[in-house]
C-alpha cells in the first residue's frame, strides 16, 4: 500500500480533481490524502477573522463567495445527476455548518479550527463521490476519527496507527481510500490541525502508521530543484536525496516539502517521492536512506532572518555565559538557526522577530547587543562530510565578492550555511548555481 498526497493546486478546479482521479484510480488499494481546494483555507481564515470581530455581514458575504466557487466546480465535475446531487448535499451541509457560527454569541479558536477543517472535508467528499461514480469502491477515512495529537501538541503515533488500522479493517472491501490532510483532534477531543507541514505531515504520519511501501507527495513542480527557479534560470530536479539532505533543504526554504514530514518517513525507513501532478511521467525526487558519494546536491535560501550579536569581555573563560544567552531565547520560545562563537562574543540568527525587543532588552544584561535585520541564510546541501576536502572551498569561491556575515559548517554533514544581506540573495543563488552545478 502507498500513500499519495495531493495539495491544494492539484485539486484546485473540476478539471484538476478529475485529473487526480485519473491518476489514482488505476493504481489500486492506496490511501489518498487531500488538501483543501486552493484558496479555500485563506477564505476560511478570513471568515473566522470576521466572526472574531463580530462582522457578521462580512463573514456571510465571504461564505457566499466561497460557496459559489464550489457550486461552479460541482456543475462540471460529475457526469451523472445523482452524483452531482449527492455532492451538492455534502457541500451545502458544510457551508450551512459554517454559517451556523454566525449565530453564536461566542467565537474562539475552537470554533475557528472547526471552520478551517471544512476545506479538507469537502475535498474528500467530492473525490470520493467522483471515484464511486466511475465504478471504484472508494471509502472516505475521516481524519477526525484517527489523527490525534497529545497534550504537547505532537502527533500521538500509537493512537493514529491503532485507529487507522481499525478503519481499514472496517472498510477492507474498498478499492481505494480517501482522507483529509492537515486536520486532527487534540487530546481534549476538539477539532484541531497539524499546523506545521499540514497535509504533507498527515501523509507521512499515515505512511508510518500503515507501514506504507512509499509516500508520494504530488504538487505542481517536478520534484525538489537544485536551486530556486523563481530566481535562477535553468534549475533542474534533484533525482535522489538522503532524508537528511531533504530535511535541510526543506527547512532552509525549499517550499515543496515541509521538514516535519521527513521524520516519520525516515524513522520508519519509508521512501518519499515528490512528483508533479501536471507531469506525472516525470521521475521527480526520491528521498530515502541512501548516501551517495561526496557531492553538493542543491541550494536553498531562508528569508526574513535577523542576526543578533552579544559581545562581552565577561564571556572570556566564563562558565554559564552561553547557557544564559540560550535561556533567554528559550524563555520567549524563539528558535535559533545559526550560531558562531568567539572568545568575547556570540552571534546567532532567528527567523521570528515577534519577541525580539524583549529578548534584546534581557540580553543587554550580559553584554553589548547589535542586531542585523533583513538577512538571508543560504544553505548549500549535499553529502558534505568533513573528510571530503574541497566542497566547502567551492561554495566559498562562489561567494568571493559577496559579504558574508556568518558561516555555519560542521553542525551537520549535509549543510553549509552562509548568512548574507537580503539584497545579495539573488546574486548569491546565481553565483552558487553557476559555480556548483
Amino acid at each position: 500500500m502507498k500513500v499519495l498526497k495531493f495539495g491544494g493546486t492539484s485539486v484546485g478546479s473540476a478539471e484538476r480533481i478529475r485529473h487526480v482521479a485519473d491518476l489514482v484510480a488505476p493504481r489500486g488499494k492506496n490511501i489518498i490524502v487531500l488538501s483543501a481546494m486552493s484558496g479555500t483555507t485563506n477564505s476560511l481564515v478570513e471568515i473566522a477573522d470576521y466572526l472574531y470581530k463580530r462582522n457578521l455581514n462580512g463573514a456571510k458575504e465571504t461564505i457566499n463567495i466561497l460557496e459559489s466557487k464550489y457550486l461552479k466546480t460541482l456543475a462540471t465535475l460529475y457526469d451523472r445527476h445523482e452524483s452531482r446531487e449527492m455532492a451538492l448535499r455534502e457541500i451545502k451541509s458544510c457551508f450551512n455548518y459554517i454559517r451556523s457560527f454566525a449565530a453564536r454569541d461566542v467565537f474562539t479558536s475552537v470554533e475557528e479550527k472547526i471552520i478551517l477543517a471544512q476545506g479538507e472535508i469537502m475535498s474528500v467528499a467530492m473525490m470520493t463521490i467522483l471515484l464511486n461514480e466511475r465504478g471504484y469502491h472508494a471509502e472516505s477515512l475521516p481524519a477526525l476519527e484517527f489523527m490525534k495529537t497529545g497534550e504537547n501538541g505532537e502527533p500521538d503515533t500509537n493512537a493514529i496507527a491503532l485507529n487507522l488500522r481499525a478503519l481499514l479493517d472496517k472498510y477492507a472491501e474498498a478499492n481505494i481510500y480517501i482522507t483529509q490532510g492537515f486536520i486532527c483532534r487534540n487530546h481534549r477531543g476538539e477539532v484541531d490541525n497539524l499546523q506545521r507541514g499540514g497535509s504533507d505531515y498527515s501523509a507521512s504520519l499515515i505512511g508510518a502508521a500503515v507501514e506504507a511501501e512509499e509516500i508520494e507527495i504530488w504538487t505542481d513542480i517536478d520534484g525538489m530543484h537544485n536551486n530556486d527557479p523563481r530566481y535562477v534560470e535553468g534549475t533542474r530536479p534533484v533525482h535522489e536525496l538522503h532524508y537528511e539532505e531533504a530535511a535541510e533543504l526543506a527547512y532552509f526554504g525549499a517550499k515543496i516539502l515541509h521538514p516535519t514530514c521527513v521524520l516519520p518517513a525516515k524513522v520508519n525507513n519509508i521512501p518519499l517521492r515528490l512528483l508533479n501532478t501536471m507531469e506525472p511521467e516525470a521521475p521527480g525526487t526520491l528521498i530515502y536512506n541512501s548516501i551517495t558519494g561526496p557531492s553538493i546536491k542543491a541550494v536553498a535560501a531562508k528569508d526574513n532572518v535577523t542576526a543578533v550579536k552579544i559581545k562581552s569581555s565577561r564571556m572570556l573563560l566564563a562558565y554559564g555565559f552561553l547557557n544564559k544567552v540560550f535561556a533567554t531565547f528559550e524563555k520567549y520560545r524563539t528558535p535559533i538557526d545559526m550560531i558562531a562563537t568567539s572568545e568575547v562574543g556570540v552571534s546567532l540568527t532567528v527567523d521570528s522577530a515577534r519577541f525580539l525587543p524583549e529578548i534584546i532588552d534581557e540580553l543587554k544584561q550580559f553584554g553589548t547587543v547589535t542586531v542585523d535585520r533583513d538577512m538571508v541564510i543560504i544553505a548549500v546541501v549535499g553529502n558534505l562530510e568533513w573528510t571530503s576536502p574541497g566542497l566547502e572551498t567551492r561554495a566559498l569561491k562562489a561567494l568571493h565578492d559577496i559579504p558574508v556575515r556568518m558561516i555555519s559548517y560542521g553542525g551537520s554533514d549535509y549543510n553549509i550555511s552562509f548568512l548574507i544581506r537580503a539584497c545579495d540573495k539573488v546574486a548569491a543563488l546565481n553565483r552558487l548555481s553557476s559555480t556548483l552545478f
